[in-house]
């Protein structure tokens, strides 16, 4: 006999094995966009504010923080857009398999 509560227990959850999540914070696109984005707002930040003459002569009288800045800014963005668009996800399933199988040269067996 069926309860209330046990059919939404059941109706609302997935197995645990068919369970899967996307990688985040450990996916490499993360770091990439962090940091060229945090580059990218302080040269920015550098073009508009602490940019000279002599700067400019040095550049062919064009601001190069400003510029790299933001082309760095929206390679960050396309990162992250790239990161929410097309996430990694992880499979426990396949983790636990690949836990089992060990590594290729063989250096985690146990000795005999």
């Amino acid at each position: 006999m069926s309860t209330a509560s046990n059919a939404h227990d059941d109706a609302g959850q997935a197995p645990a094995e068919a369970r899967k999540h996307t990688a985040g914070a450990y996916d490499v696109r993360t770091v990439i966009a962090g940091l060229i984005g945090l580059y990218g707002i302080v040269l920015t930040l550098m073009g508009l504010f602490a940019n000279s003459a002599e700067d400019k002569a040095k550049t062919g009288d064009w601001n190069a923080n400003l510029w790299s800045g933001i082309v760095m800014i929206a390679v960050a963005l396309f990162f992250a857009i790239w990161l929410k668009l097309r996430p990694v996800v992880v499979d426990p399933v396949a983790l636990e398999k690949e836990k089992g199988e060990g590594t290729s040269d063989g250096s985690d067996a146990t000795p005999h």
